[in-house]
């Protein structure tokens, strides 16, 4: 069943010009001029219940711009939605009471508040009963392990302890679908591994509907089965994860620092991005090389320091994003 259905939409914002110095600013004002902006223009997809979706791609891409029109907030300029069988424009306040969400960067709890209160608050605007919030709190309390700060300021919480609770607010109401923006933001390792495990248990247990977008590789790598990238307000993949990795995710980046330089070449499956002195960049296509083989080309008794992480999300979107254009050529 498709809680989520999005059909030609667009979202077009008008912003004014202006040119440079005094003359410029005064100009603006008396004979204003005026750009047309596509954030969002003709997309279309659709969620099925119980998925974990990752809407992905780079700043000013248009993926806040859609969660906002899907949420009610902002209002397209054209094309048709349904939100769990509602449109959002038209019934925002009936969607409200089928949707969570939680913003990494943006509080929604009040922080001189306790998580309880704060829970109770919730509980009290989505028109709860009193008995039904105490049991409510109660599952999502054991579930998301809050015993040890659940009655302590939120301002004295730290940022993951924070989040589980931001989490927990925006399940108070059992909501059907939770978009989650960039959750794991500012998070150290284990606690985002925490939030991650937390996400896929609410997902499993409860049936929730994740939508979210992160910047994190390891957020969509870990929660996601399927991926929708988008640019410019384009969509310009909506494929699987599986697909998505083989294609794409199949690289590596080393950063190594040697006691004394090594004379490693370029070859099939590895790719020198950078050598100065005895520090060495290079790009390993995983599906050509292996990772063991190219550790033992670099010598382990030479090595200092190793760091070994994925291709950065953004040139990922890059090089999706001119095959794109060349298919369209």
């Amino acid at each position: 069943m498709k809680i989520i259905e999005v059909k030609n939409l667009n979202k077009k914002f008008k912003i004014k010009e202006k040119e440079k110095g005094i003359k410029g600013s005064i100009k603006s004002i008396f004979k204003p001029k005026y750009k047309t902006i596509n954030a969002v223009d003709d997309i279309s997809f659709s969620v099925e219940e119980g998925e974990i979706l990752a809407f992905i791609g780079p700043n000013g891409a248009g993926k806040s711009t859609t969660i906002k029109m899907l949420t009610g907030i902002l209002y397209p300029t054209s094309g048709d939605m349904m939100v769990n069988g509602i449109n959002p424009s038209k019934e925002r306040k009936k969607l409200a009471y089928t949707i969570g969400t939680v913003f990494g960067q943006k509080e929604q709890l009040w922080t001189h508040l306790t998580p309880y209160d704060n829970f109770k608050f919730f509980g009290a605007i989505y028109d709860i009963p009193n008995k039904e919030i105490e049991t409510r709190i109660e599952e999502l309390k054991t579930t998301f392990e809050l015993d040890e700060f659940i009655n302590t300021p939120v301002r004295n919480l730290s940022l993951g302890q924070r989040i589980r609770c931001e989490i927990v607010a925006s399940l108070i109401h059992k909501p059907k679908i939770l978009f989650l923006d960039e959750p794991t933001i500012g998070l150290d390792p284990v606690v985002k591994e925490n939030i991650r495990k937390l996400i896929k248990q609410m997902n499993k247990e409860l049936g929730t509907t994740i939508f979210l977008t992160s910047h994190d590789i390891g957020d969509i790598e870990k929660l996601c089965k399927r991926v929708i990238i988008i640019n410019k307000g384009k969509i310009l993949m909506d494929d699987t994860m599986n697909n998505l990795k083989y294609h794409y995710l199949n690289k590596k980046i080393i950063e190594v620092k040697l006691k004394e330089k090594v004379n490693l070449q370029d070859e099939e499956g590895i790719s020198i991005l950078k050598s100065k002195g005895n520090n060495l960049k290079v790009e390993i296509d995983i599906t050509k090389k292996d990772m063991a083989d190219v550790i033992k080309l670099l010598d382990v008794d030479k090595i200092i320091d190793i760091n070994i992480s994925n291709i950065p999300l953004e040139d990922i979107i890059t090089s999706i994003y001119k095959d794109a254009k060349a298919l369209s050529i």
